[in-house]
């Protein structure tokens, strides 16, 4: 039965996630993004935490996976919104 409860939320959240975004203008992108970044700051401490928990070989391998992509979507987040703020620079600075 909590399997049912835990994918309700997983589609209620992929749902209100996918209309949220769209329906965010341009301009406020960047904002929205760097609040991103920070959370997924946060995924990597957390992922970092498991990895090191030392509950066995799987949950440090998982731990692991989970601070590389953590790592690779905030690395990748900051380099898009440094690009979007570049877009907002003046062509001769």
């Amino acid at each position: 039965m909590e399997i049912v409860y835990l994918t309700f939320i997983l589609m209620l959240a992929i749902f209100l996630g996918f209309e949220l975004i769209n329906k965010v203008p341009a301009t406020l992108h960047t904002p929205l993004m760097s609040g991103a970044n920070a959370i997924s700051g946060i995924t990597v401490v957390g992922a970092i935490a498991s990895a090191g928990s030392g509950s066995g070989d799987a949950a440090n391998i998982l731990g692991a996976i989970a601070v590389a992509l953590a790592t690779i979507n905030v690395v990748g987040g900051y380099w898009v919104t440094d690009r979007m703020l570049a877009m907002f620079k003046k062509k001769g600075s």
